[in-house]
């Protein structure tokens, strides 16, 4: 990567963070067509490792995005020679940087903006408009995990889906935390029965 790929990838973050509605999760689409499909900064392996990697961490979910920084740092750093950790580390900062500046700042300024205008009915409108925006971005996001090619040489490809439709109906019909459910997903995988 040169100094104008660089470039680009912090324009590009900068670009998704203004449409990450529902978070930085919903972008991930787009994350993956312009790093995978179009550039091959990244395998599609590494992209997906560093999305379940920063899901099961605790702490935001949003540390994805540096893990992605960190493998094309990475890659970087393989084709240099030069030292892993110095360029994983500017990796995981450039992207961060991009994701985070603009939405932090458009939130600090409109939140505030809207505290004030909270009584207008347009306000509450566009609130109550944005959700299923937010729920069509998810569903996109999952519907790019769900058909990985990891996945589909899986083999129950079709127990993934089966399983997530599963904790979808628990997760709203029932009390059961969400994480007992994460962790039979998880007892599953590790057994080998998805």
């Amino acid at each position: 990567m040169q100094t104008v790929d660089w470039l680009s990838l912090f324009a590009h973050f900068l670009s998704l963070s203004l449409l990450a509605i529902g978070g930085a999760i919903t972008t991930t689409p787009e994350m993956h067509r312009y790093l995978v499909a179009q550039t091959h900064w990244i395998s599609h392996t590494e992209f997906n490792n560093s999305i379940a990697l920063a899901q099961a961490a605790p702490g935001p979910n949003i540390s994805f995005v540096a893990l992605i920084g960190w493998h094309l740092g990475n890659t970087q750093a393989a084709q240099t020679g030069d030292s892993p950790l110095a360029w994983g580390l500017w990796g995981a900062v450039v992207c961060m940087c991009g994701i985070l500046l603009p939405s932090s700042a458009l939130t600090w300024v409109a939140g505030r903006w809207a505290q004030t205008h909270r009584s207008h009915l347009w306000v509450r409108a566009f609130k109550a408009g944005m959700a299923p925006i937010a729920i069509g971005l998810l569903a996109s996001t999952a519907w790019l995990l769900g058909n990985a090619p990891d996945i589909g040489s899986s083999p129950h490809p079709a127990a993934l889906w089966a399983l997530s439709l599963v904790a979808l109906v628990l997760s709203l019909r029932t009390r059961i935390h969400m994480l007992w459910l994460l962790g039979a997903g998880a007892a599953g995988g590790w057994m080998g029965l998805f």
